[in-house]
């Protein structure tokens, strides 16, 4: 690639929505299952919102699933940057379906993997999402995507486009987007954030964080988790294209763990 050839920088943070009662009994959900937020899921989003609060967004988009949809809208009330936003809701970014074992407890899925000689990450249940299909919705949502942000902001991006992978991480909530003209806040689910963080890392070839191994970093991410990555984006061919991605933060949930909600 050419040093001078045209970039669009833009932050990309993935929020895993907040609990629902089905998280606290620790049943799966996944599609068929449209459950609202809990009361400590709303204080989480509350939470998420506070900590979020300065942080300036561009776009939001938001699993078109219940849990999704309070969580995102919690979020924005509580983001200034957000009033005149509208979050788009697409059906890419729902859950990983779980077939037959929707409802059920999470340790009758990992019985169901046993019985049939799988591993448990491994393991799609009747009826249920391939991890392949599950990747292939994030590959279309991030086409998807891709192609409206440069549409709407490839001509005023007036940044200096220096690599961000050498801004030190602080702990602040706005780290590796300060100055960003164009960041996405995409609300989803656990698996389907798992699937994600696979891609990046293992297809787009996303350099981990320093100090975080490939275990932590493909783990389930909590209710409330926010995951942020920083987006290269090029033009070729009248199309746009991801030349670069890297991650800032993993599985941040500063905002629970410091009891900022009650």
């Amino acid at each position: 690639m050419r040093n001078n050839m045209r970039k669009l920088t833009c932050g990309l943070t993935l929020v895993r929505h907040g609990e629902t009662q089905y998280n606290k009994l620790g049943l799966l959900q996944g599609q068929a299952i449209d459950s609202p937020l809990s009361e400590t899921g709303l204080q989480q989003a509350k939470a998420a919102g506070h900590y979020l609060k300065d942080v300036k967004f561009s776009h939001v988009f938001v699993s078109d699933m219940l849990r999704a949809q309070e969580t995102a809208d919690t979020i924005m009330k509580h983001n200034s940057s957000c009033l005149g936003l509208q979050k788009a809701s697409d059906p890419l970014l729902k859950e990983k379906s779980f077939g037959i074992a929707e409802g059920k407890r999470m340790l009758d899925l990992k019985e169901m993997a046993k019985a049939a000689g799988q591993s448990f990450l491994n393991f799609t249940p009747p009826e249920g999402e391939t991890q392949e299909q599950v990747k292939e919705r994030v590959k279309e949502f991030m086409e998807k995507m891709l192609q409206q942000i440069g549409e709407e902001h490839w001509d005023d991006n007036g940044e200096d486009e220096t690599s961000r992978e050498t801004i030190p991480v602080e702990g602040n909530a706005d780290d590796g987007v300060r100055g960003v003209l164009v960041h996405a806040l995409v609300v989803t689910h656990g698996a389907y954030m798992v699937v994600a963080v696979k891609y990046f890392v293992e297809e787009l070839h996303c350099p981990l964080p320093q100090g975080l191994d490939r275990a932590r970093m493909f783990s389930l991410s909590p209710n409330t988790g926010l995951c942020r990555f920083i987006l290269t984006i090029t033009k070729e061919d009248g199309r746009f294209k991801l030349s670069g991605i890297h991650c800032v933060f993993m599985h941040r949930g500063d905002h629970v763990q410091q009891g900022e909600f009650k």
